[in-house]
Formats: structure tokens, C-alpha cells, sequence
């Protein structure tokens, strides 16, 4: 089994020969790593060599015991990290509500509460009561198909021929 115990140095910003050296993997490792995990954010001037962060040296040797300790692959680690992190967002305190928007909140609901009593114990509406039916009823036509009130009046309109 690989030692994943290593020494951190005290420098923010590390180059990678640097990197390969604290987690003991090779360089074309870390390179591989670095494709698979977009996280290991590297920099990189025009010309210059990469630099990794001390946060990024953490996840590396997190990768590292993931891979070569508990035998996960590279796209068993990412989702384990993937699941590492996740917790810590969703356990992220939720502000809570003010008291008094929580009392208004209150007064709210028992009002509409009593509306809808009021509604429950109204009385049915009548046909014809004010205010009146948004649609009007249908009857049957001529030729047999369903007609509104209005397809009557349109068609009783038409003027005689002329002779």
C-alpha cells in the first residue's frame, strides 16, 4: 500500500515538481489527475510552470489515498469527493424567519382558514344569480351538434335575399 502521509509546506503557491514530491506520485499522474479532476485548479503564465494551491495539495492527496488505499477508480473518487462535499453545502444553516413575519404569517392563515369556512358553509348559487355564469349554455342546433346562444343569434341575423 502507498503512504498518503506527507509533509505540507508552509509556501501558498507550489510548483508541480514540488506537488510530486510531497504526494509521491509522478508527474504524468498529477497530470492525469488534473484532467480527471477539474477541481486541482492549476496556474499557469504563458511559458511558466504549473502552480498548485495548498488547497489543491489536499485534494490531490485525497485523491491519492482514494485511488491507491481504498482502491477506488479515478471516476469512483470523483464521486466520493463529489459526495464529501455535498454535505457540507446542504448542512449549511437556513436563516430563520423573522418573528415578526412569522406572527403576520399567522394571521394570515387563520384569515384565509375562516374564508374558506365562509365559502364551505355558503349556500349554492342559483342559475341566473349575480354575478352571472361566464359561459352561456349550450342547446342543440339544427343539424344536430351542439350550438352556443351566440352561433343562434349570428345565424338568425342573416339578411333575405334580394329578388
Amino acid at each position: 500500500m502507498a503512504e498518503t502521509r506527507a509533509t505540507k509546506p508552509d509556501r501558498d503557491v507550489l510548483k508541480a515538481a514540488e506537488v510530486c514530491e510531497i504526494a509521491g506520485v509522478q508527474s504524468y499522474v498529477l497530470r492525469s489527475w488534473e484532467q480527471e479532476f477539474p477541481a486541482i485548479g492549476t496556474s499557469r503564465s504563458p511559458g511558466g510552470p504549473r502552480l498548485y494551491r495548498r488547497a489543491d495539495v489536499e485534494r490531490i492527496l485525497r485523491i491519492k489515498e482514494l485511488v491507491f488505499t481504498e482502491g477506488l477508480t479515478l471516476a469512483g473518487a470523483r464521486r466520493r469527493l463529489e459526495e464529501e462535499d455535498a454535505p457540507a453545502d446542504a448542512a449549511a444553516p437556513v436563516a430563520p424567519v423573522d418573528p415578526g413575519a412569522r406572527e403576520k404569517l399567522g394571521e394570515i392563515r387563520i384569515g384565509l382558514r375562516a374564508l374558506l369556512d365562509m365559502l364551505a358553509d355558503a349556500p349554492p348559487r342559483k342559475p341566473g344569480a349575480w354575478p352571472p355564469q361566464p359561459t352561456l349554455p349550450e342547446f342543440e342546433g339544427i343539424d344536430g351538434m351542439a350550438a352556443s346562444a351566440g352561433d343562434a343569434k349570428k345565424s338568425s341575423k342573416k339578411k333575405p335575399a334580394r329578388s
